[in-house]
C-alpha cells in the first residue's frame, strides 16, 4: 500500500532525528514489536534484560541501559495492546557528555504492518526497518515463459521476488505410436492454450491487486512463444495496458528472470525517464501558454506554497537535502503533489538551471 504523504514526511523527520544521536557506549535501546504480538511478553522480556544489564561493568553504561529499559517499560504500559500495525520504540540518554542526563523515548506506529521482532542495545538506534518502510514500494511484474513452463515474479528496486511457477503437460515433439499426426498436433495445441490461460490467470492474481504500485509488466521467453502468447486473446485489457515490453530470452525459470532484468534495463530506464519528462513537459507547456500559472526559483515557489497555490511541486535531485525537506513539508501542508526530477534528461537539467525548484499552480499568480 502507498503511505500517505503526510505520514511519510513525519516518519522521515523522526528517522532523521533518531539517526542524529549516538551514544558513547552500547546503551541506546531499540525495540520492534510485530503486529499481533502480545505486549505483556515484550514487557516481560525487557524486565529480564534489566536484570541482565546489572552485569555491565561500566557504572555509567549500566545506569543508562537500565534507565532506558525502565523508561521503555513504563511507556509501553500506556498501551492497552499492540497497535494494529505493530510498534517501534526507542529509548536512550541523548545528553552529550558523561554524567549528564536527557533520557528520551520515541514510539512509532508504522503506516504498514510490521512483521519483525527486534530487541537491540547499541551505540545507535536501529532505523533500517523504518527506512525500508519509507522506500518506494512500487514494482514491475516479470513473466518468463516457454511452451512448458512459466515463472512470475516482481522486480522491487534491484531485487527479483519470485512469486509463482507453473508447468504444462504439453507433449514433447515426438508422438506416441499409433497417434495420427493431426490428433497429436491438436493435443499439443490444446495443452499449450491451457498453459497460456493458466499463466494469464496467475498474472491476474499476482499483479492486478497491486493497482498503481504496479509500474508495468515485462514478458520474456523464446521469441516465437512470446509472440504467440501476446498476439492471441489470452491477455485481458487490464493486463495488456500494463505491458511495457517483451524480450527474447535464452533461459526460463530463475535464470530467465535474471536474464529478463538484464536485458530490460533500457525499458526500465525509459519508463522512469518518460514519467519525469512527461511532468516537465507539462510544466514547460503551461509556462508557454500561461506563465502566471507556474513559478520557478526559491522565492517565488515558496510564496506560491504559502498561498496554497501549488498543484505540482518539481524538485531537482541536485537540491540540498535539508532544503528539499523544507519544500516537501510545505507542499504536504497544502496538499500539493511532489515530483523529484533527476538530471538525466534535458528537461531535468533545465529544472536544475532554473534554480532546482519549480511549480505548476492551481491558479494564476501576479
Amino acid at each position: 500500500m502507498a503511505i500517505p504523504a503526510q505520514e511519510k514526511l513525519k516518519l522521515k523527520r523522526t528517522i532523521k532525528e533518531l539517526k542524529s544521536h549516538r551514544a558513547p557506549h552500547t546503551e541506546f535501546v531499540s525495540v520492534y514489536i510485530p503486529a499481533g504480538y502480545e505486549l505483556p511478553k515484550i514487557i516481560q522480556h525487557l524486565a529480564e534484560e534489566q536484570g541482565t544489564a546489572s552485569n555491565i561493568k561500566s557504572a555509567v553504561t549500566r545506569k543508562n541501559v537500565q534507565a532506558a529499559l525502565e523508561k521503555m517499560i513504563q511507556h509501553l504500559r500506556n498501551f492497552k495492546k499492540t497497535p494494529e500495525n505493530g510498534l517501534a520504540v526507542f529509548t536512550g540518554n541523548i545528553a552529550a557528555g558523561e554524567g549528564k542526563n536527557d533520557m528520551r523515548v520515541w514510539s512509532i506506529i508504522p503506516p504498514i504492518s510490521l512483521n519483525t521482532r527486534i530487541y537491540r542495545c547499541d551505540k545507535t538506534f536501529v532505523t533500517e526497518i523504518l527506512e525500508e518502510i519509507m522506500m518506494d514500494h512500487t514494482a514491475y511484474g516479470l513473466v518468463v515463459l516457454d511452451k512448458r513452463d512459466g515463472t512470475i515474479a516482481l522486480l522491487k528496486g534491484k531485487t527479483i521476488v519470485p512469486l509463482q511457477k507453473t508447468h504444462s503437460e504439453v507433449p514433447g515433439k515426438f508422438k506416441a505410436g499409433g497417434q495420427s499426426a493431426q490428433r497429436f498436433a491438436r493435443q499439443r495445441e490444446n495443452s499449450k492454450k491451457e498453459h497460456f490461460k493458466k499463466i494469464t490467470e496467475h498474472m491476474k492474481e499476482q499483479f492486478l491487486h497491486l493497482g498503481n504500485n504496479l509500474k508495468g509488466i515485462i514478458i520474456g521467453g523464446p521469441g516465437i512463444t512470446v509472440n504467440d502468447f501476446m498476439n492471441k486473446d489470452y491477455l485481458t485489457g487490464d493486463l495488456k495496458k500494463k505491458i511495457i515490453g517483451t524480450k527474447d530470452l535464452s533461459y526460463t525459470g530463475e535464470f530467465g528472470l535474471q536474464e529478463l532484468v538484464d536485458r530490460s534495463q533500457d525499458l526500465l530506464a525509459e519508463e522512469e525517464i518518460a514519467t519525469e519528462k512527461k511532468v516537465m513537459q507539462q510544466f514547460f507547456t503551461v509556462f508557454r501558454e500561461n506563465p502566471k500559472k507556474v513559478t520557478y526559483g526559491d522565492a517565488e515557489t515558496l510564496k506560491a506554497l504559502d498561498m496554497n497555490a501549488v498543484d505540482i511541486l518539481l524538485l531537482s535531485e541536485a537540491m540540498d537535502e535539508d532544503k528539499m525537506e523544507q519544500f516537501e513539508e510545505k507542499a504536504q501542508e497544502g496538499g500539493s503533489t511532489v515530483k523529484i526530477i533527476s538530471t538525466e534528461t534535458r528537461e531535468g537539467v533545465q529544472l536544475r538551471d532554473l534554480g532546482k525548484v519549480a511549480a505548476i499552480l492551481r491558479f494564476e499568480m501576479e
